[in-house]
């Protein structure tokens, strides 16, 4: 069995040297080179003429990842962008369609608070507007936990059964 920490130490240095002379960047060169030894220790190589040579071996494995890379990178299409031309690629403003469709939400749901009891509006207001805790509510209508809870649950059942109708 080979002791790869040892070719790692001995050899690295060596194999990425040889992969930047085959014209791969710095990054990609080191890259290359730890994807040599993890395919080696994931994958020893079996008993033949070749692993009489572990150096031979591990640098065979690097310079056929680099060609792998090289094919790779040459089907790529590489298209240099302004700063201008790559922020308008991906517009974060919504559609029209969607803009529309959440005011009709918006105004669904403030249709369906309006029809809500005063009570309930109330402790659904409280807890989702204000940010209030049930406890809180609750002391503040002068009213149970529990109570309050069945309020609010009322509330965005409504609401929400209103939503569907979108």
């Amino acid at each position: 069995m080979w002791d790869l920490h040892h070719l790692f130490k001995k050899h690295a240095r060596d194999i990425r040297q040889a992969l930047r002379r085959r014209g791969l960047p710095e990054e990609t060169a080191a890259d290359l080179t730890q994807d040599t030894f993890l395919r080696v220790l994931v994958s020893p190589p079996k008993a033949s003429k070749s692993t009489y040579n572990p150096v031979g071996y591990l640098f065979r494995i690097a310079r056929n990842l680099g060609t792998d890379y090289q094919r790779r990178e040459g089907l790529l299409r590489r298209v240099d962008l302004s700063t201008e031309d790559f922020a308008a690629i991906a517009d974060p403003s919504p559609s029209p369609e969607k803009q529309v469709y959440d005011r009709q939400k918006l105004l669904l749901t403030q249709q369906a608070l309006d029809e809500l009891p005063q009570r309930t509006r109330t402790a659904f207001e409280m807890h989702r507007m204000d940010e209030m805790t049930i406890a809180a509510i609750a002391a503040e209508l002068d009213i149970s936990t529990g109570r309050t809870w069945s309020l609010i649950r009322e509330a965005y059942e409504y609401i929400d059964s209103r939503l569907r109708d979108i």
